[in-house]
């Protein structure tokens, strides 16, 4: 009997299933501040066979990205059972070199759903539950921010009953790019312990991706600030901002159909 799922649990319509098979298409706003730490935090945050951007690439660069997201499979019926395809994150951002080419790296990121919690262990993401607001623009009235010069916008993360982080973007208009940290495809490390808890890995895959049918909205460019705070369930504050480079919106939409492993281990 064939048992069908991605990835559990299996049965054999695979209809329970936390998600549905790729492709998966995502559309969502981004809130993107961008920040100088100091680059020795960020390699503590690297492991051995992946180093740091040149001096000249700012290895110090840091992108935390606030995202209010919608997503489904290829058959779009989680749109039609809004709980199903709506999540928020927010998530921390870094540049890194492996086998000499420059890729952007999530270090931190909290989610509050779980099937966008699993589905990022499938692709390396470090997820973790959390509390995730960003304001939202609107179009009429006044309970919310135009996009466009004066547009304020904030935005909070919170876990395990803390907060963790709060910032805000002032918009001074139309810019030119959002940013530079999350400009390149992702690379993660697919890691899975043996069940002995021996310091060994059942699965230690290095992993890339990008996205496909990539459509980008107009960038909203400003000023920003960002404050992280202490937790002790959480090192955050390792890649505390020294200087803030500034803020972004944008709205984006995108595919997941599939990485490409770069390095695979299997004990």
């Amino acid at each position: 009997m064939t048992l069908k799922g991605v990835p559990f649990p299996r049965t054999t319509s695979g209809r329970a299933s936390l998600l549905p098979a790729p492709p998966w298409h995502y559309s969502g706003d981004l809130l993107t501040v961008e920040y100088r730490t100091d680059p020795s935090a960020v390699r503590e945050m690297l492991p051995e066979e992946l180093s740091l951007v040149d001096d000249a690439d700012d290895p110090g660069a840091v992108a935390f990205i606030w995202a209010d997201w919608q997503s489904c499979g290829d058959n779009e019926e989680e749109l039609l059972d809004p709980v199903r395809s709506q999540y928020r994150e927010a998530y921390v951002v870094v540049r890194c070199k492996f086998r000499d080419q420059i890729f952007s790296r999530c270090v931190f990121i909290w989610v509050d759903k779980d099937f966008a919690l699993v589905r990022g262990y499938l692709q390396g993401y470090p997820k973790k539950l959390g509390s995730i607001h960003q304001t939202r623009p609107v179009t009429v009235g006044r309970a919310g921010p135009r996009l466009g010069a004066g547009g304020r916008f904030g935005m909070t993360l919170a876990a395990s009953d803390r907060r963790l982080a709060q910032a805000t973007v002032t918009l001074d208009g139309v810019g030119t790019s959002n940013g530079f940290v999350n400009g390149h495809p992702m690379l993660h490390h697919r890691w899975f312990p043996t069940l002995e808890f021996n310091g060994r890995d059942s699965l230690d895959e290095v992993v890339t991706m990008s996205g496909t049918n990539v459509e980008l909205g107009e960038v909203f460019a400003g000023t920003a600030t960002l404050e992280l705070f202490d937790s002790p369930s959480e090192e955050l504050t390792r890649l505390a901002p020294r200087e803030i480079l500034g803020g972004y919106f944008r709205s984006v939409g995108t595919t997941f159909s599939g990485g490409t492993t770069l390095r695979s281990t299997t004990q």
